[in-house]
């Protein structure tokens, strides 16, 4: 058969050993097994052995579009950037929304694969289908912004979009990250390390809509998407301009996740605390909020653009829930104004905020205990400020935490301090107050993620029914769905903020069915979100990773918060079940089910 619509059937490989460029069509297969995004990210990284050096020229560096990807349907605006992760040794991936993921579609691929080194460094032009390697040279130690603002200028900031990374990139702090149009962030895994090892400064995507893709069926596909509209404009979370994230954005979680006692203050010796509406969206919309911003073809706008006078001048754009909490709350600081300037410098320099707010938490308590000499106290912002500095240049403690929080721990002489898995610190959600997320967090391949399957879904919100935020038993049935359906939205790759309204499997399912012109049922279509996350844990496997890794912290088992403790081996039992995998590992028979070649 032929790849269905919604493709270019195009994909650009890049040579930067020998400064080449191919071209090659999609694997029919690939594209039915895997979709696109995530799914297809993850099966070319599987190409390489999952036992190479993440920082070694072996690496790939996948830029990935979904069949969605810059069509009319509802935030179908993101971009999949995956490859092994120098953080944390894991297969990952990472997604941006913005403009980038539909401008690479309209340019006329469907992605593009980045292998080998460059001698020196270069940026890529994408525009027509055709990639150019050009000198990166005067932009090398820069930041996301000026090398925005010089290949703007250079080719017209009209239907131009700018990927980039920082200095932090480039000194290879592993958790740096890849940055798009100045504040759309491809946070977690460290991409921007292996772009700065690669020496890719950036990419410019050159397009316009006129390139998009055609459904296979444009009655049905219209129909589609007129039922996800109604379904964002029903929903008290994603109406325009009335939902919570319309008028919040995703700050609004501060309040209620800090009233069910799952917020982690302090590197989480505490599971809220009183100040937490200090730094609630409601204060960052008295306070600091300068207009509001949105995404290709979404209509919600829960993107802040903030502006900060004062000591803490600064202005910018998406000043997210799981920034506000790792920059804030996690590190003791209760103030949107400093943290708004710390966002800022991370976007600039190019650095996942969450990992770098778990890192300064590390060195605050590290402090605390007597286990450094450098006073680092709790909500010092114009410590964090300097220590986010020299993290992005590698220079005194920053060179310890341009680690991460694992190795941060390490170094300082206590391992437990880290609120990590897989050596990737964690996001915002505490699992003593929300079972579930200890489960996803444990299990997920990409390392400790509440974007793998966010219990809140079902404990907060009732989809895909209403479970106890406190109850252990059913949450592997429920982790392992969401991780499927999770696993389906990122290949797409549309924005998983669809999810809060809920849009459901079956809405996801017609608007790829009409875009492709395929007649896929809901259990087929999750078995392609099953096959996806089996491949990624099968090569986490084959990469020395097992169920000795599914694990938490101590002090979400061992330390109760209001009484509480998080009991993982009792989710984890009923996960493994479910999955059919052997103290976390993907058997033979389960590959041979899902159609999966072995790695080796």
């Amino acid at each position: 058969m032929s790849i269905p619509n919604g493709y270019h059937n195009r994909i650009g490989r890049v040579d930067l050993d020998e400064r080449k460029v191919s071209y090659e069509e999609l694997d029919e297969n690939d594209v039915l097994k895997y979709i696109g995004g995530r799914g297809l990210g993850a099966r070319f990284v599987a190409d390489k052995s999952p036992k190479i050096d993440p920082l070694s020229p072996d690496n790939v560096l996948c830029f990935m579009t979904g069949p969605l990807n810059g069509s009319r349907m509802p935030m179908s605006n993101r971009l999949c950037i995956s490859g092994k992760s120098p953080l944390t040794g894991t297969i990952f991936d990472s997604h941006q929304g913005g403009w980038t993921g539909p401008r690479l579609k309209w340019a006329g691929l469907d992605g593009l694969i980045i292998e080998g080194r460059s001698e020196s460094p270069v940026y890529l032009y994408v525009e027509d289908g055709k990639i150019e390697i050009k000198s990166a040279s005067s932009l090398w130690g820069k930041t996301v912004s000026e090398t925005s603002r010089a290949l703007k200028e250079k080719y017209g900031g009209k239907g131009v979009s700018v990927i980039a990374i920082g200095p932090a990139g480039e000194n290879l702090v592993k958790f740096a990250c890849i940055v798009s149009d100045n504040y759309r962030v491809a946070g977690r895994g460290g991409a921007g390390c292996i772009a700065g090892y690669k020496r890719l400064k950036a990419m410019v995507i050159k397009s316009s809509s006129g390139n998009a893709p055609e459904p296979a069926d444009g009655e049905l596909f219209e129909r589609a998407v007129k039922a996800v509209m109604d379904r964002i404009r029903e929903s008290r979370i994603t109406s325009p301009g009335k939902g919570s994230l319309s008028v919040y954005g995703t700050s609004a979680n501060v309040t209620f996740i800090n009233a069910i006692g799952a917020f982690p203050v302090r590197n989480a010796r505490e599971t809220h605390d009183e100040n937490a509406e200090k730094i609630s969206g409601k204060v960052l919309r008295d306070t600091i909020l300068a207009d509001t911003s949105t995404c290709y073809a979404c209509p919600v706008r829960c993107k802040r653009v903030y502006r900060v006078t004062g000591k803490y001048a600064t202005e910018g754009e998406s000043l997210e829930y799981e920034t506000i909490w790792s920059i804030g709350a996690n590190c003791g600081l209760f103030d949107l104004k400093p943290i708004a300037r710390i966002n800022s410098l991370c976007n600039e320099y190019g650095m996942d905020t969450i990992e770098m707010g778990n890192c300064m938490s590390v060195a605050m308590e590290a402090s605390e205990k007597g286990l450094i000499g450098e006073k680092i106290e709790w909500g010092d912002a114009d410590k964090m400020i300097e220590l986010v500095m020299n993290t992005a240049m590698r220079k005194g403690m920053g060179d310890v935490l341009a680690e991460g929080c694992a190795e941060s721990a390490e170094v300082f002489g206590d391992p437990e301090i880290a609120n990590q898995v897989k050596g990737m610190g964690m996001p915002a959600y505490d699992p003593r107050g929300m079972k579930g997320m200890g489960l996803a967090y444990a299990t997920s391949n990409r390392g400790a993620c509440h974007l793998r399957a966010w219990s809140g879904a079902s404990e907060l919100m009732g989809y895909p029914e209403k479970t106890d935020p406190l109850e252990e038993s059913g949450k592997g049935k429920l982790i392992a769905f969401l991780q499927d359906f999770y696993a389906l939205i990122d290949s797409l790759d549309v924005c998983k903020m669809g999810s809060y309204a809920p849009l459901d499997v079956g809405m996801y399912l017609s608007g790829y069915n009409a875009m492709t012109g395929l007649e896929l049922g809901e259990e087929e279509f999750l078995k392609i979100g099953e096959r996806i996350y089996n491949l990624e844990r099968h090569y986490n496997n084959v990469a020395g990773f097992d169920g000795s890794d599914d694990v938490l912290p101590g002090r979400f088992l061992k330390k109760p918060s209001d009484g509480r403790v998080c009991n993982l081996e009792i989710m984890k039992e009923e996960y493994y079940r479910i999955r059919g995998w052997k103290d976390g590992v993907v058997p033979e028979d389960k590959l041979r089910e899902l159609g999966i070649d072995r790695l080796i």
